[in-house]
């Protein structure tokens, strides 16, 4: 009887266990695709002319690298000094992002992807690593932000 009860409560722990494996799982799933689709929203913007996208999922006290850069930017006004006076003048004629890949603990998510951009004959390829916070208002906003150029094919 001991070991009947033994295997009873050993099965209901181990489904308890996988029940909350996949909850955790379908969470973090749905947690990655809203947080790509808040990326590709902000890149559609940004490839229009318009930083907008960028600026508002930025948290106040975001961190910026970027190759054309000397430092890093510290805060999102800082980033908004840098972002405004190119408003209207980026364009790109189509973009692709590649390999997207969110890893998300707690209140904490990072996005990591490649991207392709393309306008005219210029092709730029870029690695891009961002990092989101779940803030008190339950938005995500990213807090640190590089982009680098991808090393190029050798030809």
């Amino acid at each position: 009887m001991r070991t009947i009860i033994a295997l009873v409560v050993f099965a209901v722990s181990v489904t308890a266990r996988g029940a909350d494996q996949t909850a955790l799982a379908q969470e973090n799933d749905s947690l990655a695709k809203q947080i790509i689709q808040m990326e590709k929203n902000a890149l559609e913007r940004w490839n229009n002319g318009d930083p907008s996208g960028y600026i508002e999922i930025l948290a106040d006290d975001a961190v910026y690298f970027d190759p054309s850069l000397e430092r890093r930017l510290d805060g999102k006004e800082e980033l908004i000094k840098i972002l405004e006076p190119i408003r209207g003048k980026i364009y790109v004629d189509k973009y692709e992002m590649l390999n997207p890949k969110v890893q998300a603990v707690k209140d904490m998510a990072i996005l990591t992807y490649n991207l392709i951009s393309v306008k005219g004959q210029e092709t730029w390829r870029w690695n891009c690593t961002e990092v989101y916070k779940l803030e008190s208002d339950g938005k995500w906003r990213i807090i640190h932000s590089h982009w680098s150029l991808t090393k190029p094919d050798k030809k």
